[in-house]
């Protein structure tokens, strides 16, 4: 029996899924697994593999449209079967009546008596600023790209928007007018207001929406964006190549994965989409200019020194003043939190890894992916949770919520800040499993590939320094979770061996706990379990 796929929601704010590329074609045979479609969401340009077996019978958009969440994106069954009662007899039409009935919807805010009874959330013209990660409470506009008066068409890129993990581009998903902007360039918008106003001219009252959404207290920006909004797009539709201001990219997600596939320097590419973007068609024309024959390698080479880089001379004083960007405000702002609302408290303990290290050597041997000490504390710990359930737990106020599942979040510093992406269900998972796991998600976080799913809901996290030398430190417990394992460098000991002194490899973990969740004693009796689990690798497989 033929199967319907709808368009999945890839992220907690996606409303919509552009297909990127289609890699079967109607009639072609599906296998589960294979890959069907590379689908641009507002975060990023994802895989969807099919789960069953068939023909690909029928596709709801081709290359370049836009399908909403749980909308029909492709039907998978029988060669030759009967889908005309999935498609509505009319294939990928279904869809596009849902889209094309909005803007008669969206007329009804036009009334002026209506608006005092608003509801902004079943309207069509608002577009509020959406939550683009689990810890964003305000978005910063880095850049608009169209003007107030400006026509806008839906998939043209109306803003750039700054979180606390990545700057995101918006695009709009109607055709209109840009009547009203929330806020200029480099200011924030909390998440859920008003980022700005799509209609057509003279059928929609802005001001009573403005009014509805913040009480009249959003009114001031509307009477003076004509005004503010014009330099930034003037810069950006006349710019030789697609950056910013800052000297940042702007490229589609699919363009920026394509240029790194074929290892070309995205910053040396012209862009030919809305205000000098960089699309797919840029990547796929662009060749390489080899240096002239006349000219020496090293002077094509040559790159200028950066500009923000201040020049002092000796004995001159002077500072720089680095703005903070979101994700900076959100680490300062939750570990803040955390370090002055949980009370904290320390223990540390020496774990010896002479077994570890031999049991490593011999694994790496056989295992597909190389494991590292890093894995096997993982492991260690997700084990040791599970004997001690109270520790995997979150403080919630007027409760203390166990899980039943264990998802292991690994701190991974990045050039803004800090990140934890999360190996989820790592107590059912092998060594190699988290090991291949792990090095995929730390490549991730550093390219800002990450996924919301893949950086939500850990119970509990580890922070490792010991691959810089650190011998022993404590970290602040990242919330929801209870408790945060710091971990240190391995490093060789004189210890007392029988009648005589040997060297063991020692390693020093220090255990933070929120004093309101986990006792002393119950953190020490965790740490216990992980010691043994760590000195004695080979009960981790039984």
């Amino acid at each position: 029996m033929a199967e319907v796929i709808l368009m999945p929601r890839l992220s907690d704010t996606m409303t919509e899924g552009v297909i990127a590329a289609w890699h079967k074609k109607v009639g072609d045979t599906v296998k589960k697994g294979e890959l069907l479609a590379e689908i641009e969401t507002d975060k990023a340009t994802m895989e969807l593999e099919s789960y069953k077996d068939g023909v690909l019978l029928h596709t709801g958009g081709e290359k370049g449209s836009k399908i909403q969440v749980d909308s029909l994106l492709a039907i998978i069954g029988a060669k030759g079967e009967d889908i005309s009662s999935l498609t509505g007899g009319g294939g990928a039409a279904k869809p596009a009546k849902k889209e094309a009935a909005k803007p008669a919807a969206a007329e009804a805010p036009a009334k002026p008596a209506a608006a005092p009874a608003i509801d902004i959330s079943k309207m069509d013209e608002v577009v509020l600023m959406p939550r683009l990660s689990d810890t964003m409470e305000a978005g910063v506009i880095a850049s608009w790209n169209k003007n107030v008066g400006d026509t806008v068409k839906k998939g043209d890129v109306l803003a750039e928007i700054e979180t606390d993990k990545a700057t995101m581009e918006l695009e709009s998903y109607k055709n209109g007018t840009l009547l009203h902007i929330g806020a200029q360039k480099g200011e924030k918008i909390p998440v859920n207001g008003l980022l700005c106003i799509i209609g057509e001219k003279g059928k929609v009252d802005v001001d009573a929406i403005v009014a509805a959404i913040a009480g009249g207290a959003a009114t001031a920006p509307a009477k003076t964006q004509t005004e503010t909004t014009a330099a930034p797009v003037a810069e950006t539709a006349t710019a030789a190549v697609a950056s910013t201001e800052n000297g940042r990219v702007k490229a589609s997600p699919l363009a920026k994965k394509l240029a790194a596939e074929k290892g070309i320097d995205i910053k040396t590419i012209s862009g030919s989409g809305d205000g000098g973007r960089i699309i797919k068609a840029d990547i796929d024309n662009y060749k390489t200019t080899a240096p002239a024959a006349d000219k020496p390698v090293a002077e094509v080479k040559a790159a200028p020194a950066p500009a923000s880089v201040p020049a002092f001379a000796a004995g001159e004083e002077g500072y720089t003043d680095i703005p903070n960007s979101q994700m900076r405000n959100v680490i300062a702002k939750r570990l803040g939190e955390s370090k002055f609302s949980a009370p904290h408290f320390y223990l540390t303990m020496e774990i010896n890894m002479d077994n570890a290290m031999t049991a490593r050597a011999q694994l790496n041997e056989v295992s597909p992916a190389k494991i590292s000490f890093n894995d096997m504390v993982v492991k260690a710990a997700a084990l040791a949770l599970r004997q001690h359930p109270a520790v995997n737990a979150s403080w919630m106020g007027d409760k203390i919520r166990r899980y039943s599942h264990i998802h292991i979040g690994i701190a991974v510093a990045i050039e803004d800040g800090l990140i934890v992406p999360v190996v989820r269900f790592a107590d059912q998972k092998t060594l190699p499993q988290i090991a291949a796991e792990s090095k995929e998600l730390a490549g991730k976080a550093k390219n800002k590939k990450l996924q919301p799913n893949e950086f939500t809901g850990n119970t509990f996290t580890i922070s490792n320094l010991g691959m810089m030398d650190i011998d022993e430190f404590t970290a602040i417990i990242n919330p929801p979770d209870s408790c945060i394992l710091a971990v240190g460098r391995i490093k060789e000991v004189v210890v007392r061996k029988g009648e005589g002194f040997g060297v063991s490899n020692v390693m020093k973990v220090t255990l933070s706990c929120d004093h309101r969740s986990v006792d002393g004693a119950l953190g020490a009796a965790f740490l216990q379990t992980m010691k043994r689990y760590l000195e004695t690798p080979v009960t981790m497989l039984l």
